[in-house]
């Protein structure tokens, strides 16, 4: 929906302007004037004693049925597809097949692509769209949001995810409001409705405490960002093809308002939990930040990583980077291991798909044990160590 002035009827009185609580109207030679901080409240369209305002569907009337396929937006960084692409091409499969007679596709930007390509068909991909430039090398808000837009145009795609990741939670949104359409973000399931083959995005609401599942039944393409960690990927099929087509490119290097002068990678120990089969993890009940040492030498003994949750972070015990949940980083490792963590529900949001749980705490009442496979009460400083001497 968008908010629009007649200007015919406007007569400058400026009861708009001040209604509106996000000071999204202006006045241009006695008119008021929508700009793009509007978010269609309607506050105005009420103020407004001449009738002068409403509201209108952005691309109402358009033709539904010319839009087709499932697109996967294949981010890569240096020439690496993110391992997010593949969960996501193994879900747009399962959508592609709940819709029937539609292909899955992924839209690849960048420069030197061949490898990659060869990649995302092995990982499931029908169809690969490719834009080769030197100004697509390295992400650029401007540059991919143009490029994937006037794609969407060409092609028309009824269904188009994106990776929940920085690039992602920053492109998707400027191209659903360039195409006009809805974006569902964060999404933790998809699903096709059986009657209208419309998608269903389910997502966390009001911190997490419940799921809504979303839908954009009147405008296309239908666009989601997707959790890193939460989708099964397809099986690897090795020498898989299909078709590559290329985009048409109309990208000038004006058209990209920043320029990237150098990339400063950090300095800290980065760790990979979406990529970890297994994760043990440390939150409150550790007691202070020297408890990490112990977490970290039972995470090297088990072949794993280190995780942990928002408290322990919060605390300062450990970077963000190892923080799982809501806030932090959504995981699906083959074994769980929560220490000292009480399970509140922003965490469980982050961890609870794993194939197995296992939960030390102190307290029998945690809720961490709601969800676990396995739960041992006790003191973590004990139960640890002797998990360690036994586990081969």
């Amino acid at each position: 929906m968008a908010v629009r002035v007649n200007a015919e009827k406007c007569k400058g009185c400026t009861l708009c302007v001040k209604s509106c609580p996000f000071d999204a109207i202006e006045m241009k030679e006695k008119k008021a004037v929508i700009t793009e901080k509007c978010t269609a409240c309607g506050a105005c369209i009420e103020k407004c004693p001449f009738h002068a305002i409403s509201k209108e569907e952005q691309g109402a009337g358009a033709d539904l049925s010319a839009y087709k396929d499932v697109w996967v937006f294949a981010e890569q960084r240096d020439g690496v597809i993110t391992p997010v692409v593949k969960e996501l091409l193994g879900k747009g499969r399962g959508l592609a097949n709940d819709i029937g007679d539609v292909k899955l596709c992924a839209i690849l930007l960048g420069e030197g692509l061949g490898d990659m390509t060869k990649e995302l068909f092995e990982a499931g991909a029908d169809i690969v769209y490719t834009a080769e430039s030197p100004l697509l090398y390295r992400y650029t808000a401007d540059g991919y949001t143009k490029v994937i837009t006037d794609a969407i145009h060409e092609f028309k795609p009824e269904i188009v995810l994106f990776g929940a990741t920085h690039i992602g939670r920053d492109l998707a949104p400027r191209i659903a409001k360039r195409v006009g359409t809805g974006l569902t973000a964060d999404c933790t399931q998809l699903d096709i409705d059986p009657e209208t083959k419309g998608i269903l995005q389910t997502r966390p609401a009001f911190g997490g405490n419940l799921m809504a599942t979303i839908k954009c039944p009147g405008h296309r393409p239908q666009m989601s960002t997707v959790r890193p960690g939460v989708m099964d990927k397809l099986p690897v099929k090795e020498g898989r093809t299909g078709e590559v087509k290329p985009v048409s490119l109309n990208l000038q290097e004006s058209d990209i308002r920043t320029k990237i002068l150098e990339v400063v990678k950090t300095a800290k120990d980065m760790v990979s939990l979406t990529d970890a089969e297994i994760i043990v993890s440390g939150g409150a009940g550790l007691g202070d930040a020297s408890g990490f040492q112990l977490i970290q030498k039972f995470a090297d003994h088990v072949g794993g990583v280190v995780g942990a949750s928002r408290a322990a972070v919060d605390s300062g015990w450990i970077d963000h980077s190892h923080q799982v949940g809501q806030t932090g980083t959504t995981v699906k490792p083959k074994i769980y291991i929560a220490c000292g963590i009480s399970g509140a529900i922003q965490h469980l949001a982050g961890m609870q798909t794993s194939d197995i749980i296992i939960a030390i705490n102190k307290n029998p009442m945690a809720p961490i044990f709601e969800v676990a496979d396995y739960g041992i009460v006790g003191d973590l400083y004990k139960v640890i160590p002797e998990i360690m001497e036994v586990w081969e």
